[in-house]
């Protein structure tokens, strides 16, 4: 049986773990928190900083291989690991490059992939030298996540919402649709696509409001969402489960936004609406069974379940009875005990062969569904 090692103990980890009860593997997970949402999902958990190359080594060194839920993780000691023979899932060389929005943006122009233009900034006074290039967008290099290190700058009373650190300027984009697609690569370098996704984003958080799958996208549109992102996952070369955004403007043409080397989030409807979800794919990969079937079953919705504005603390979940009447909904609640603004929470995935239907009921959730906590952030009137 093999052992295989997941850095990061967060919801990604726990529905892995949820997925790999269908397999012979020993599983083992790292994170600070022995509370974390993973942690008793795992045959063993070893609680250490996923930043620390000594953690990370002595975490690594008796297993068969390594994967990741986070690209924030010690990259030195996963190439120590890798030359000592253990599996790393993606490359660490692939982490290295993604994680840092300047070289990745620069990987895509290398490999002519389609791409936004972009300048590269080292400091906020050098932002001020490309007031020609606005309306763009700040994104800064090293440290981003969930909607956070990205600004929007559209005119000269915006520049100092940019960054004091190495970042992107990028051009900003007529965006008409924003896209996820899901591709599986495994040590054969054979692929497997899934069916892209419409994403739906909260202006104001910048995270994914809702979703939905399949895309609506004309033939010709999709056939270059599919060709981009397999020209990007080859150029990485590398084996495990990668998540590409893309960007179709209103001529049609399709750029790449960013690329996670991960299970992602755009990716979570899959466990009821594929065949193989994206969580089942990575243990296929990992331990060198055939690539699952990605076809979609029914068409799908994802609402994220964040925490409400004006609450931190003990978490409480109010109107989850009332959704979880309603027909062919999922709820998964990610086990995470504290609750603050904007926090992934959860998320709930809604069946419907009707596209009108799911939309329909992705708002009603929305407007049903409240994270709050017995303590409120709220000023006393």
């Amino acid at each position: 049986m093999l052992k295989i090692g997941i850095l990061g103990g967060g919801q990604l980890g726990r529905m892995l773990l949820q997925a790999a009860a269908n397999y012979p593997v020993e599983t083992f997970v790292m994170e600070n928190d022995a509370d974390c949402p993973a942690a008793h999902l795992c045959n063993h958990f070893r609680k250490g900083d996923i930043k620390d190359f000594d953690a990370v080594y002595a975490f690594g060194k008796g297993l068969d291989a390594i994967t990741i839920e986070i690209e924030s993780v010690n990259t030195d000691a996963l190439e120590k690991l890798e030359a000592e023979g253990i599996k790393v899932y993606p490359k660490p060389a692939v982490i290295k490059t993604i994680r840092n929005k300047i070289l990745q943006k620069q990987f895509y122009k290398e490999n002519e992939i389609p791409t936004s233009d972009f300048i590269v900034t080292q400091t906020l006074d050098e932002l001020k030298n490309h007031i020609g290039y606005l309306p763009a967008v700040h994104k800064i290099g090293v440290g981003g996540y969930d909607g956070r290190g990205v600004q929007v700058i559209k005119t000269t009373a915006d520049i100092e919402k940019g960054f004091d650190a190495p970042s992107i300027l990028e051009k900003m984009v007529t965006i008409k649709k924003e896209i996820a697609q899901i591709v599986a690569v495994n040590e054969k370098r054979e692929t497997a696509l899934y069916p892209p996704v419409d994403m739906v984003f909260d202006p104001d958080l910048n995270l994914l409001d809702y979703q939905v799958s399949p895309a609506d996208l004309p033939e010709k549109t999709l056939w270059k969402v599919e060709a981009i992102s397999l020209a990007v996952v080859k150029a990485l070369k590398s084996p495990g489960i990668f998540a590409v955004e893309l960007f179709v403007d209103d001529k049609d043409d399709v750029y790449v936004n960013e690329t996670a080397p991960r299970v992602h989030n755009s990716g979570h409807h899959t466990i009821e609406a594929n065949y193989s979800s994206q969580f089942d794919m990575l243990w296929r990969v990992m331990l060198g069974y055939p690539l699952g079937n990605t076809e979609h079953i029914v068409p799908a919705a994802i609402v994220n379940i964040l925490g409400a504005e004006g609450f931190t603390g003990e978490v409480n979940y109010e109107g989850l009875n009332e959704v979880l009447q309603i027909e062919n909904a999922f709820v998964h609640i990610y086990g995470k005990k504290q609750t603050k603004p904007g926090r992934k929470m959860g998320h709930i995935t809604i069946l419907s062969k009707e596209k009108q239907e799911l939309i329909h009921q992705a708002n009603r959730i929305k407007n049903t569904l409240r994270v709050t906590s017995h303590q409120s952030n709220q000023p006393q009137k």
